[in-house]
């Protein structure tokens, strides 16, 4: 255990005995325990159904040129199938442009082979707007490219592909100021946003959409039930690619996120959710690959929903700021989330295992397991708990980080096995990283104000490092 106010790192040296007797304890119980957790998450996730009607846009109208706007035939098509009861609108092959599309209850988008959803570049195919949030603070904004609020059975399915269209000149350079130098027209926003959250501005009364500059997401899903997102390919959004928001029971399978290259591009970002399954989903992203939200400071406090009972598995993160990540917005909490047999390797994924926060955001972290995740080259850190986010290192809300659990990770190489930096005031509690190994880092590990740490059968370049959480005990290795 190493805690205390200075940064470090720390090399192989001297081992302990006490530490030595820990053991790594029986693999049979520790997969248990996951799967038992996992058996709980499941109890709570079931992919909604449908009737079997099938309402084709074409028949409404709809045009797979690439030029005709389909908006409006998409929008009856949805309409006519709700008004009936509900079944599946179903996209065939085909280029179809549009603007926003808006679900109902009992709706399934069921993209066929060769059907592809192309989003227009103009923001006003994304008005009037409606209500959204913004990297956790709520307000008035455009339109998600698919959105559906307060809805129930709702989907988005099949194995063809919705292109966001952004790129350098559509939406993401919306984050760049003039010459480089002056703030972006987003910042300007986002400031304005993050101060009417601060002081409680009514959400009614935080609007942007035209003329602003907030960037929407490409698929929200906000205060809605049984949702399922499968099979489609989804690529190049303006910002966070699938965001649901204040859901419970989540299904995103077999989806493949190609968005490497633009600002805030995150893969799947669950906020304020709970009972979520992320299974045999590939992540190639330009941000976080999978990030746990719960909502932003003094906006978060206000709503007070936590993000729990989530399960990943089977899926492969291959660019990216974090693989698994929790964070930076977890104002009402995050518990209670598994991540197991996934695979994470690039020189482009900077990080595999990811927990951030500061002392703005307050809330808590904890009962995080993850177990069985094979790591090939990172650019930064394997593992990274950081509560000095954005450099923010002491404030009024810090948030309670404890209860972490790495199982049977294995890593290649990469600068650093582990990155715990925790707050002067307020440490990183009770880490567990037990069988691991970390093949070939340039340096072992970096940490600072941690406590509780315990490392049971772990290796860094081939050598054992053990530790048991005693008060003033370096992390040390023989």
């Amino acid at each position: 255990m190493v805690s205390g106010a200075g940064r470090r790192t720390f090399l192989i040296g001297a081992g302990s005995a006490a530490a030595l007797a820990l053991g790594a304890g029986p693999a049979a119980a520790r997969a248990g325990s996951a799967d038992a957790m996992a058996a709980r998450i499941l109890a709570g996730v079931r992919a909604p159904r449908f009737p079997r009607r099938r309402v084709v846009i074409t028949d409404y109208g709809a045009v797979g040129d690439g030029t005709t706007d389909c908006t409006e035939a998409i929008r009856d098509a949805i309409a006519d199938c709700a008004r009936a009861g509900g079944g599946h609108v179903v996209v065939p092959p085909g280029d179809f442009l549009t603007g926003a599309v808006h679900l109902r209850d009992r709706i399934d988008l069921h993209l066929t082979a060769g059907g592809t959803l192309r989003f227009s570049r103009d923001p006003a195919a994304y008005l009037p707007v409606v209500y959204t949030r913004y990297e956790g603070i709520e307000c008035y904004n455009y339109s998600p490219f698919i959105y559906a609020r307060g809805c129930r059975n709702i989907a988005v399915t099949g194995s063809g592909t919705i292109d966001g269209q952004a790129d350098a000149t559509h939406w993401w350079d919306w984050t760049k100021g003039p010459g480089g130098t002056a703030p972006s027209p987003e910042r300007v926003d986002k400031d304005q946003l993050n101060a009417w959250g601060d002081r409680d501005v009514p959400v009614e009364e935080r609007v942007f959409g035209g003329g602003h500059h907030l960037r929407p997401n490409l698929i929200q899903f906000y205060d809605c039930r049984d949702v399922l997102i499968e099979g489609v390919t989804v690529k190049d959004s303006p910002m966070w690619n699938i965001h649901p928001v204040l859901c419970r029971n989540v299904t995103v399978r077999g989806v493949t996120v190609e968005s490497p290259s633009g600002p805030n591009n995150d893969g799947c970002n669950p906020e304020c959710c709970s009972f979520v399954l992320i299974q045999d989903c590939v992540f190639n992203t330009g941000d976080d690959c999978i990030a746990f939200k719960a909502g932003r400071n003094a906006d978060g406090r206000r709503v007070g929903v936590p993000c729990r009972y989530a399960l990943v598995e089977n899926c492969e993160m291959r660019d990216g700021h974090g693989g698994v990540t929790i964070g930076s917005e977890m104002t009402g909490g995050v518990s209670d989330i598994l991540a197991r047999n996934c695979r994470m390797d690039s020189p482009d994924l900077d990080r595999a295992l990811r927990i951030k926060s500061n002392p703005l955001r307050g809330g808590y972290v904890r009962d995080i397991v993850f177990r069985d995740i094979t790591v090939g080259t990172v650019g930064d850190s394997v593992i990274e708990i950081a509560l000095d986010y954005e450099g923010i290192d002491a404030g009024p809300h810090y948030p309670d980080v404890r209860g972490i659990e790495v199982h049977g990770l294995t890593a290649e190489t990469g600068p650093l096995a582990w990155y715990f930096i925790g707050n002067e005031a307020n440490p990183v509690r009770d880490v567990l990283l037990d069988d691991c190994t970390f093949a070939a880092m340039e340096e072992p590990y970096v940490m600072e104000n941690v406590e509780g740490l315990v490392l049971r059968g772990v290796t860094i370049n081939g050598e054992p490092v053990h530790g048991d959480g005693a008060a003033g005990e370096d992390v040390s290795a023989t």
